[in-house]
């Protein structure tokens, strides 16, 4: 086992010599997009869904599956299946009324339309996101919203030509018995559900967006990933930039602190430790996937160290390089370049 943790030991000083004090400047001020209109169309297929004659089903689906096409079609295949016949033995329409009516269903649906029945709020949150999503990618469409209840089946995905969609049912509060209902279920961790906020709605909403725009990782180093991530941080924060780092990174307050003291220790354990250069996934997937923690470091660092990393090291990169478009960053592939022109240092602490 390793003895050279720069978590354990203050720092060793050849190691020191190479990281000299460079702090990255403050937030960027907001561009004016007051002047920008990007009006969102939000579709409650949850609230058509739940409103179908379960007495008589057929008329009611064929009219959903008009109305919503694609969104529809994976719905009901995928989501809540009763179209795929390895699974809705009985039939779509049997299948859909078992599900409409079943009383734990009822209920979780009734819960989101308590928290969500009226939308208005995060319509206009939608509105101010897309406001900038039209200054930053001015060739993109304003995406459509699809909100719907599923039982816990998926949060929120993207489909069709930008289009997103988000289950109301995970968005039901931090204190919502989601583990009660599956405990095997590792999507109902406590560091997860934690998140499972109107907080955070917009924001995970948003996320498969900007992970299509960002295409996958270039490459399968820690590096190529944690400058991948960074990079979504970075647009996300261009998009919702009222949002506290702390919901951004999906991480408690204390979480974020700590990561801001210890930015010069992490990045110090990262080289120290040959990861940045390493492919072997299993040893580096808790710095940029999410996870409870980051090995290797006390037991206050949250898992996702190594996004919150490359996110500094892409802010320190557009502060160098301010001529810089966000679609020209996310074109950016070359990690050792995108690293070496960044100028990133770590700030003393």
């Amino acid at each position: 086992m390793r003895d050279r943790n720069p978590f354990q030991y203050f720092f060793f000083f050849a190691l020191l010599s190479l990281l000299s004090s460079c702090q990255v400047g403050e937030k960027e001020s907001k561009p004016d997009v007051g002047h920008i209109k990007a009006d969102v169309r939000i579709r409650r297929f949850d609230q058509a869904l739940f409103a179908l004659d379960t007495a008589n089903i057929a008329p009611g689906l064929a009219r959903l599956e008009e109305e919503y096409g694609e969104f529809a079609d994976l719905f009901f295949t995928r989501i809540v299946p009763a179209k795929n016949p390895k699974i809705a033995l009985e039939g779509p329409e049997a299948y859909l009324r078992g599900f409409l009516t079943h009383p734990e269903v009822r209920q979780l649906y009734t819960t989101c339309q308590e928290q969500y029945g009226n939308f208005a709020a995060m319509e206009n949150e939608f509105n101010q996101a897309f406001r900038y999503l039209k200054y930053y990618f001015p060739a993109l469409p304003t995406p459509d919203i699809t909100t719907y209840v599923s039982e816990y089946t998926v949060g929120s995905f993207i489909y069709g030509e930008q289009s997103l969609a988000v289950g109301l049912d995970f968005f039901l509060g931090a204190s919502y018995p989601y583990q009660k209902y599956n405990p095997e279920n590792p999507n109902f961790s406590a560091y997860l559900t934690r998140t499972f906020t109107r907080e955070h709605l917009v924001l995970k909403t948003l996320i498969p967006l900007v992970e299509d725009l960002n295409g996958n990782a270039p490459g399968d180093r820690l590096l190529d990933f944690i400058l991948h991530t960074g990079k979504q941080l970075y647009v996300l924060d261009k998009l919702l930039p009222d949002l506290a780092d702390s919901t951004l990174l999906e991480m408690s307050a204390e979480q974020t602190d700590w990561l801001t003291d210890n930015e010069r220790d992490i990045w110090a354990f990262f080289l120290s430790e040959d990861y940045l250069y390493s492919s072997d996934w299993q040893k580096i997937r808790k710095y940029v996937e999410y996870s409870p923690n980051s090995p290797g470091m006390p037991a206050e660092a949250p898992g996702r160290t190594g996004s919150w990393l490359g996110w500094q090291i892409i802010n320190s990169y557009m502060a160098k390089h301010p001529e810089t478009s966000l679609p020209e960053l996310l074109r950016l592939k070359d990690s050792q370049a995108l690293l070496n022109q960044s100028g990133y240092k770590p700030p003393r602490q």
